[in-house]
């Protein structure tokens, strides 16, 4: 018996602060690729990044405005629930229920840093991870340990109308 599955993406990040960037990204992913659902994992602190001036309260706020009236994107908060901000530890959460397939959402410019990540191995095999290029990440991104040694099955690097902006110049502003 074949077991319709609930398409389901993860979009993980600090989001300091959110912007029509994540957005996009959300919106081609759940074109692409059929997904029900997109979550916006917010994190208290990215372990690669420094410690965000702006409350995680405020943070969340924020994305549900850039959202609006969106509703296959929620925002949520695991870290309490799951006791953790790995990200494999995400994906075991939501994997629990056997009738998840995850796709996990990020940039091109994340996935240059992706092997140095907890468990990152163990991400790949768990769900679909979907690259979005950003400008300028593309040959470094293409290029990175973790997309030569990956099982491209797993791994899809999806070029789009890619939009010009960051949480970090935004911060700058």
């Amino acid at each position: 018996m074949n077991i319709k599955k609930n398409k389901i993406g993860i979009l993980g990040g600090s989001f300091d602060p959110a912007h029509k960037g994540h957005l996009a990204i959300s919106k081609e992913a759940a074109k692409r690729f059929k997904l029900k659902q997109i979550i916006w994992a917010i994190t208290k602190k990215n372990p690669f990044k420094k410690k965000s001036n702006t409350t995680l309260l405020t943070r969340i706020k924020y994305c549900k405005k850039i959202i609006g009236k969106i509703n296959f994107i929620k925002v949520r908060f695991y870290e309490d629930l799951i006791k953790s901000n790995k990200t494999i530890n995400l994906i075991n959460y939501f994997i629990k229920n056997k009738k998840n397939e995850i796709y996990f959402l990020m940039g091109a410019d994340s996935l240059i840093n992706f092997h140095k990540w907890h468990q990152w191995e163990k991400i790949s095999q768990k769900c679909n991870i979907i690259v979005f290029d950003r400008y300028g990440y593309k040959k470094k991104s293409l290029n990175s340990t973790t997309f030569k040694r990956l099982n491209k099955k797993n791994l899809k690097f999806i070029e789009f109308k890619k939009v010009n902006i960051s949480s970090s110049q935004l911060r700058k502003i």
